[in-house]
């Protein structure tokens, strides 16, 4: 799925021509937005304080489409979501599909505000915007729009008129696709019958176009091949934005196709200039190697570096690797609002007075009222009320039950996430723990569960094919009516373990699991806690937690290399 783009603050429509600085080489680390973060959508405004701007995909993740913002382009800072309140589309909470909800957004500034369009898989197509991306409460809600596909572009030619080209199914099996576009009337979201615009190099399926003015030409460019290893980025070109468009002889301008490179999937791609007149791109990749087999983290934001002289086309600098080199901006992390930077650990007590960090993510709309930090008699503690449904559900659960489940994107390869979990389960099926958690289809937990009327245990379950068989541990006398630890380790690149203890005292494996479980479809991994009473409707039994802790180890970029986690301590309430 998806290509992107981005645009020099000035005129989303018309990029400019500056010749690029002469600017000293730096170090580039990819992914520059480790973890789930695909599908990127960038603009850079130089009216707002020279600063980078991305958008990237979340289907059923709520809140949605999170805002990264950026002056070096290696800090990025999480400063709100486009899409955080139910309001602004009802029709997400109701959505079944796992791989469906908010695919790839297309981000762009144009006069003097910021504007979404993207398809919500399952609920509706539309755009909307705001003139403070600082400020979720400043997005409007969507205007829907009638268009008959997904991955929706948005583009202001010189003539004032608004076009949309988009990725249209037009055969199911074998799945294929055509790049087509309409006409968008604001404020209405009125659009014009939709006509076929271009189909790249007819490597199916052609999907995330994205619009640029250049020298007289109106650029297209392309994801083809599909989302996985045959990705690839191609571009056209015309005089006119209706086409027709003429291929690039050098096309796929960018790809990781029949290659040795850790980076696969590389596609949907972006191109943008600095403010020294330096062009970039942006792409989405997995860090799986050729044999495609563990990639947890799904797909990534990577960057590269990219040469557009006058009436030329685009040269783009891959292959992309973990480490790179190009003129990056000066090293600059004073960004405004109060998010965390990507790379960041997490260390939360959720103490009195502070709130739900802003990169903790629920699935699809949550019962706000199963949340609460430091609930009365209970400081210092994330207060869970189980939902019916447990994280996998059943064939009676509706998408509006809820599930109670909150995390955070898996951003290192190695890592350590634990919490204190303090729970006395007093009803049958009353249960709360820890999850490594992909969809409701692939995850594996680590509960402390009543199965029965005398005895609490601790319950290892995963969820989706070849999945391992469940580990019942009886928790140990000792332990009883103890605060206890529970961990999630990415011990190695390609497994995961869950273990538990006393709270400060010795912790106990329960169980492993292969990190193939969680290396599927479009999202990537979250870790976070769960509760649930199993279907038992007459328990409420609420679970507290703290001491919330995500400790990156490591970054994994290939040929036996890492690069170091950020060990800083960051977070509120700490």
């Amino acid at each position: 799925m998806k290509a992107l783009s981005l645009f020099v603050a000035a005129s989303l429509t018309r990029l400019g021509s500056a010749q690029p600085a002469k600017q000293q080489n730096s170090t580039i680390y990819n992914p520059i937005l480790p973890g789930f973060n695909p599908d990127p959508s960038c603009v850079f405004v130089k009216e707002w304080d020279n600063t980078f701007f991305c958008a990237t995909s979340t289907f059923l993740a709520f809140p949605g489409i999170p805002i990264h913002a950026s002056k070096d382009l290696q800090n990025f800072r999480l400063i709100g979501h486009a899409f955080s309140r139910p309001e602004q589309l009802p029709a997400f909470g109701n959505i079944t599909g796992q791989q469906q909800g908010w695919y790839a957004p297309t981000l762009r500034y144009h006069n003097k505000r910021f504007w979404i369009i993207n398809s919500c898989v399952g609920a509706a197509t539309g755009y909307w915007s705001t003139s403070d991306p600082y400020n979720n409460d400043a997005w409007t809600n969507v205007t829907p729009t009638e268009i008959p596909g997904y991955d929706p572009d948005i583009f202001w030619d010189t003539d004032g008129t608004i076009y949309s080209a988009f990725a249209k199914t037009v055969q199911n099996d074998p799945f294929t696709t055509e790049i087509h576009q309409v006409n968008i009337s604001m404020p209405s979201g009125n659009t014009t019958t939709d006509r076929f615009l271009w189909n790249g190099t007819a490597v199916q399926p052609p999907e995330g176009p994205h619009m640029m003015l250049k020298d007289g030409y109106h650029y297209l460019l392309l994801a083809e091949g599909g989302t996985a290893q045959a990705h690839q980025v191609t571009i056209g070109r015309g005089k006119s934005a209706q086409g027709p468009f003429e291929a690039d002889p050098a096309n796929p301008i960018l790809t990781a196709y029949n290659t040795s490179e850790y980076f696969q999937t590389v596609g949907h791609a972006d191109l943008f200039q600095d403010s020294a007149g330096n062009w970039w791109g942006v792409a989405l990749a997995t860090r799986s190697g050729p044999e495609y087999k563990t990639w947890p983290m799904g797909r990534e934001t990577v960057l590269y570096p990219a040469k557009w002289e006058k009436g030329q086309w685009p040269v783009l600098g891959g292959p992309v690797k973990g480490k790179m080199s190009g003129p990056l901006p000066a090293v600059n992390k004073n960004i405004r609002g109060s998010g965390a930077f990507v790379k960041d650990p997490d260390y939360y007590k959720f103490s009195p007075g502070s709130s739900i960090p802003s990169h903790f993510s629920y699935w699809r709309f949550p019962k706000t009222e199963d949340y609460a930090v430091s609930p009365k008699g209970h400081p210092n503690t994330l207060r869970l009320l189980p939902s019916r449904s447990n994280l996998t559900g059943d064939a009676t659960a509706l998408p509006t039950d809820g599930i109670t489940f909150i995390g955070r994107r898996q951003t290192d390869t190695l890592f350590i996430y634990s919490v204190d979990v303090d729970f006395s389960p007093s009803s049958v099926g009353d249960e709360s723990g820890v999850t490594l958690f992909l969809t409701q289809n692939y995850h594996a937990d680590l509960g402390i569960v009543r199965l029965n009327k005398t005895g609490i245990y601790l319950r290892f379950h995963a969820e989706g094919p070849a999945a391992p068989k469940d580990t019942i541990v009886a928790v140990p006398q000792r332990w009883n009516k103890q605060v206890l630890t529970l961990q999630i380790q990415a011990y190695n690149t390609t497994h995961f373990s869950f273990s538990a203890g006393p709270k400060a005292g010795k912790m106990q494996q329960i169980a492993t699991v292969p990190a193939t479980l969680v290396s599927n479809g479009f999202t990537g991994s979250f870790v976070g806690v769960y509760a649930t009473n199993n279907g038992n409707t007459k328990s409420n039994t609420p679970s507290y937690v703290s001491n919330w802790v995500y400790q990156g180890q490591g970054q994994y970029i290939g040929n036996g290399e890492f690069y170091p986690s950020n060990g800083q301590k960051g977070g509120a309430g700490f």
